[in-house]
Formats: C-alpha cells, sequence, structure tokens
C-alpha cells in the first residue's frame, strides 16, 4: 500500500469493524438524529444551541445514541473505546499541523506577507477587466489567509462596492468574489477545509492539495474565461478608486516585494514535496525573522517588545488596527488558538466515528451505499451526493466534510483508490457547495457580509457549482484517478 504520511497507522491498518447483528435502519439511527439535531441547531437555534461549540457536543450526542446502539447489539464498551483512541491516534499529524497553520497565519500577519497580498493584488484592478481581477484578488487573500469568509467580509465588501459604482451588477460581483475566494480556500494550507478534508480521507495536506490542482485549475480557468467574456461585452462607468485603501495599508506597514520570499520559500518546499510540518515550520520561522526586520514599529504596538509579539502571533489572537474598519477585520489573526474549534470538531468527529466503527454500523452504511453504486464513478457520485444532501440537511459544509469522509474512506480504499480521491471529492463537492445553499450557514454568512442574495450570485458563481461536475467528469473519464500502490 502506499504510505500514508497523515496517519501514522497507515490505511492498511484503518479497519472498519464487521457486525453481522446491526441492522441497516440501527446504523442509520445514530446518522438521522445526528443530521437531524443539526439541522435544528443551525435553523432554529443560529448555530448556537449548545454554545460557541455546538456542532462539537452534538457529535458527541450522537456517538453517545451510537453507543446506545451498540450495547443493545452487546458491543462491549471496550470495542468501542479502542476504535476510538485508534482513530485520534490517526489524526495526531493532522492536529499538529493545525497548530502549525494558525502559527503561520499570524506571523505572516505581523510580518506584513498578508497586507503586501492586499496591496499589491488590489492594484491590478482595471474597469474593463474588473470581474476576473476580483476572481483573481480575490483568489490571492483567500489563499495567503486560508479563509473565504474573511476574504469576502474585507477585500469583498470593497470590490461590490467599487464595482456598483461602475455600474456592474452586485450579483456578478458577488459570484466573482464568492469563486475566487472558495478557490484560494481550496488551495491554501491555512485553510481548516483544506485540513480538515485530508484528515478525513487518510491522506497528507499537501498530497491533497497538490492532487486537487488537478480538478481545480481547470475549473477557475473557465471561470475566469466566462468572466472575462462577461467583463468584454459590458459597459462601465466610474473609476476603481483604491487610493484609500492601499494609503492605510502603506502607512500602516512597511510594504516591500521582499516579503514575498516568505511564501516563494514556503511553495518551493511544497513542490519539492517536503514534509508538511517542515513547511510550515519553515514557513513561521521565515515571517518570524521577516517581522523583526520589517515591522518593528507593528510588533512594539503589539507587545512590550518584538520578541513578545511575535511569540504572541504564533499562540494568540493578533490585531492590527488601522483607520479602515474593513482592513481592521482582515489584518486579525487567531494564532494557535484560532485553530482550536477545528481542532475539537475533528476530535468529536473522531469519537462520533470511532463509535460507529466500534459498532459495525459504518460497515453496514458502507455496503448498503456500495451495493446501490459499486462501479468507481457510481463511489465518486455516491460521496458527491451524500456532500450535497448534508449540506443542505445538515446546513453545515464542515459535516459535509466529516460524514462522508468517515462513511466512505474503506470503500474507495477497497475499491484500490488512493485516498487524495476521497479528500478531493469533499473538498470538490462538500467545501465549495455549502455557499450555494441560503439556509447553510456559508450561504446565510456570504449572503449577509456582501449584501447580495444567494439567488443574485447564484448562477454567477460559477466556480462553486463547476466544481463537483468536473470531479464528476474526471471520474467519468478516468482522468488521474490515483490508485493505490501493493507493496511486495
Amino acid at each position: 500500500m502506499q504510505s500514508n504520511d497523515m496517519n501514522p497507522n497507515g490505511p492498511e491498518n484503518e479497519n472498519i469493524v464487521e457486525n453481522k447483528e446491526v441492522s441497516i435502519l440501527e446504523a442509520l439511527i445514530p446518522v438521522v438524529l445526528l443530521v437531524a439535531m443539526l439541522f435544528y441547531n443551525v435553523i432554529f437555534a443560529d448555530g448556537a444551541a449548545l454554545g460557541d461549540y455546538s456542532n462539537q457536543y452534538i457529535l458527541l450526542i450522537g456517538g453517545v445514541f451510537a453507543a446506545i446502539v451498540g450495547l443493545f447489539n452487546k458491543v462491549s464498551i471496550k470495542t468501542m473505546f479502542t476504535e476510538i483512541v485508534e482513530n485520534l491516534k490517526s489524526v495526531f499529524v493532522p492536529i499538529m499541523i493545525l497548530f502549525f497553520v494558525g502559527a503561520l497565519a499570524g506571523t505572516w500577519l505581523v510580518s506584513g506577507i498578508i497586507p503586501a497580498m492586499v496591496y499589491y493584488g488590489l492594484q491590478v484592478l482595471s474597469p474593463t477587466i474588473f470581474l476576473p481581477a476580483s476572481v483573481i484578488i480575490a483568489a490571492l487573500i483567500s489563499i495567503a489567509t486560508g479563509s473565504s469568509w474573511t476574504t469576502s467580509a474585507t477585500v469583498g465588501i470593497a470590490l461590490v462596492g467599487i464595482g456598483s459604482a461602475l455600474g456592474i451588477a452586485p450579483g456578478m460581483i458577488a459570484g466573482a468574489v464568492i469563486s475566487g475566494a472558495y478557490f484560494g480556500d481550496k488551495m491554501s494550507p491555512l485553510s481548516d477545509t483544506t485540513n480538515l478534508a485530508p484528515a478525513m480521507a487518510g491522506t497528507d495536506l499537501f498530497t491533497h492539495i497538490r492532487y486537487m490542482a488537478f480538478t481545480t485549475v481547470p475549473t477557475i480557468l473557465i471561470t475566469l474565461g466566462v468572466f472575462a467574456i462577461i467583463s468584454l461585452n459590458m459597459d462601465t462607468t466610474g473609476s476603481a478608486d483604491i487610493s484609500g485603501l492601499l494609503t492605510t495599508i502603506a502607512a500602516t506597514f512597511n510594504i516591500t516585494p521582499y516579503l514575498f520570499i516568505v511564501p516563494g520559500v514556503v511553495i518551493a518546499l511544497i513542490l519539492l514535496k517536503t514534509k508538511p510540518l517542515i513547511a510550515l515550520g519553515a514557513g513561521i520561522a521565515l515571517a518570524a525573522g521577516f517581522a523583526l526586520f520589517f515591522q518593528e514599529n507593528i510588533l512594539l504596538g503589539l507587545s512590550e517588545t518584538p520578541v513578545n509579539a511575535v511569540f504572541q502571533s504564533i499562540l494568540t489572537d493578533t490585531s492590527i488596527a488601522t483607520d479602515n474598519e474593513k482592513l481592521n477585520e482582515l489584518f486579525s489573526a487567531g494564532g494557535m488558538k484560532g485553530m482550536l474549534w477545528t481542532i475539537f470538531l475533528i476530535c468529536c468527529a473522531m469519537v462520533f466515528g470511532g463509535i460507529m466503527d466500534g459498532i459495525g454500523a459504518l460497515s453496514k452504511i458502507t455496503k448498503a451505499l456500495l451495493s446501490i453504486a459499486s462501479s468507481v464513478f457510481g463511489l465518486f457520485a455516491s460521496t458527491v451526493i451524500s456532500c450535497l444532501g448534508l449540506n443542505a440537511i445538515a446546513s453545515d459544509q464542515y459535516l459535509a466534510l466529516v460524514i462522508p469522509g468517515k462513511m466512505f474512506k474503506k470503500a474507495y480504499q477497497d475499491k484500490g483508490l488512493a485516498p487524495e480521491n476521497l479528500s478531493r471529492t469533499l473538498e470538490d463537492s462538500g467545501t465549495v457547495t455549502s455557499v450555494l445553499i441560503p439556509w447553510n450557514t456559508c450561504g446565510a454568512y456570504q449572503s449577509g457580509v456582501l449584501g447580495v442574495g444567494t439567488g443574485e450570485y447564484f448562477m454567477y458563481a460559477i466556480f462553486n457549482y463547476l466544481s463537483p461536475f468536473t470531479t464528476l467528469f474526471f471520474a467519468a473519464l478516468r482522468i488521474k484517478i490515483r490508485t493505490l500502490k501493493l507493496t511486495t
């Protein structure tokens, strides 16, 4: 089998427990109850029925229901606990990577790398290429920050305002921003969903990103082509005045092209297939050094000494105030502390999945799904449908990755398919389509922040609704469908 950097146990040791006593209806009870609780939490309780960590608690409650089903079928507590421990062990490296990702986001902020990307990115604006430029700017900011939400809430709002002044329909601008933001979110190692998908599938972060590029890059190129055609056939008026934003950034940070050395080194290490922790660690160390050299005034404004400010950016919240409220939200990071929500989600998902595995429910559900979709294409299609369904029913993109990821993991392995096939399909169908559903947390957020209804931007969020079709197209023609290598 292939080696697996993310799972020290290796996929060959990731066994789903068989239990002939559990019926398909019993196996589905915890899943149905879980989805029902999540639906209630999002629709009727604004995602906070049990506080800020509602989804995590609901996963644990779902695990309790699964344990009750197991005890009813005489599955020992020891068996369930053993599976939970094995699951948690398998995500140790992903959790460490998430901590490093948080540290990277903080140091890239205080070093001026993220502000420099915003500064130079905004300058490519031109009325004649406004829509494709908006896609590119949103993509660059989202790659730098790892957050489509932050991108939309800052640069996205600015772009909608600027474009509206040019006479461009807000739905078009919002669609362009969302397309670029979700492309960057998918491809950024700083993104929580980009870390979550390979963690669920059992592959490593950078293998996932490289493999995802096969479907993601053609999709964004098509998106850019469509927006370029729209722009060429559209009359615009006015001018794109971004001087205020540029002046504020330049006055706050020491902006220089030398700052791009750091992301350049990280990208080079990724291309050289360096282990994720080493590549991210190098990015953190270099950014810390650049912060001390280029941004001493920023650091002194955050703490008594520059060194303390750097450590603060690595470990906890960092906010850099400017005279522009839109930029203030962008120039903030949570450090390692900011990754705790996602880490808790992964751990709770592993508890739920471990109990479901221990009682034999995953095996029962997987076999039922495979009996419906026995072909390789059918497996990919089933994954896409599951992700879309959970985005609509559970109204949360994280669960649209977690649940299908755990359910389909063994099925892909049994078909001889490398885990990156699953992680890519999860992102191509789970991450990007959440924003297309009005009652999903992502759809509601983007619509509210950009001030554009989901129905208005839906047809222009080209990248988002095209991505599932691209992944199915590749699956149907068996393009870049990697198989597991047998060891001798």
